[in-house]
């Protein structure tokens, strides 16, 4: 399963710096994560300063 990036994301980036298969980047309002490249391993999740992202449902 996926992560996904919620509004609360403040569009810093540290989440797509740290993805080690480059799943995340900028979208028009806030990162984004390519559901068919992530591999869950919630590196994101971790570096997230607001706790926008969580595993996908």
């Amino acid at each position: 399963m996926a992560h996904a990036i919620s509004d609360e994301c403040v569009s810093c980036g540290a989440c797509a710096g740290t993805c080690p298969v480059e799943a995340i980047s900028e979208g028009p309002d806030k990162y984004v994560v390519n559901p068919d490249v992530c591999i869950d391993c919630g590196a994101c999740e971790d570096v997230c300063p607001t706790g926008a992202i969580h595993p996908a449902e």
